[in-house]
């Protein structure tokens, strides 16, 4: 079965898109355009088939009190998820957000790690939103820890609030695409996998490219 991943994401052999990605340092990869950029999270099969359905989030199964984790990079959800073989993520979705809703989100980002932002705390204007700011590893296919960071956010409250009913522009169940690309992984064949093309995506507010803690030099 062919899923419809290929006709709403650009895709892209794994291996060639290794060769240009950064081999270290915080960086965000993602699909983008001018306008939207791609985000993922795993759920399970009724809180996915009703954003599928409704374009939006919502249902008896969906809590709005809890916090929910968005992702830029497919790889990294991949692992997350165990390629939608995890307990409760056998569904991955894809969902398109507004350019400007993401810079909001960045914007309201807070690290929540010790001294991250030294004594005097974030800028003005920065991180007071609630959201939580990760840099965790990015993973290989296989789930190995690379020196790369990819990003994750934590969304509660206002931000969630804005997220579900303000940007969110489409979402897209690809769980089949991902279990079309698990084979490859499962049968080391990584010469056929395929993932969504990504590369680095740099606000232009360089004020904010800092309160993120992001690597601006490709290492």
């Amino acid at each position: 079965m062919t899923s419809t991943a290929k006709f709403v994401l650009k895709t892209e052999k794994y291996k060639e898109q290794l060769k240009r990605w950064p081999r270290e340092g915080k960086h965000i990869l993602a699909q983008y355009d001018d306008e939207t950029i791609i985000v993922y999270q795993a759920f399970r099969k009724e809180i996915a088939e009703y954003a599928d359905k409704n374009g939006k989030f919502g249902g008896p199964l969906y809590s709005f009190s809890r916090m929910t984790w968005i992702k830029t990079n497919f790889l990294w959800m991949m692992y997350r998820s165990g390629w939608a073989e995890k307990n409760q993520q056998e569904r991955i979705l894809a969902i398109r957000l507004s350019i400007d809703g993401f810079l909001e989100i960045l914007r309201a980002s807070f690290d929540s790690r010790k001294d991250a932002y030294g004594p005097n705390g974030p800028q003005p204007g920065f991180g007071e939103g609630g959201v939580r700011l990760q840099w965790d590893p990015d993973h290989t296919p296989h789930g190995d820890k690379e020196k790369r960071r990819a990003v994750q956010l934590g969304l509660k409250g206002d931000v969630l609030e804005n997220f579900n009913e303000r940007w969110i522009r489409a979402i897209y169940d690809i769980t089949d695409f991902v279990k079309e690309q698990r084979q490859f992984v499962h049968s080391n064949d990584l010469d056929s996998l395929v993932t969504p093309r990504e590369t680095m995506f740099v606000p232009q507010n360089k004020d904010l490219c800092r309160h993120i803690h992001l690597d601006l030099e490709e290492s």
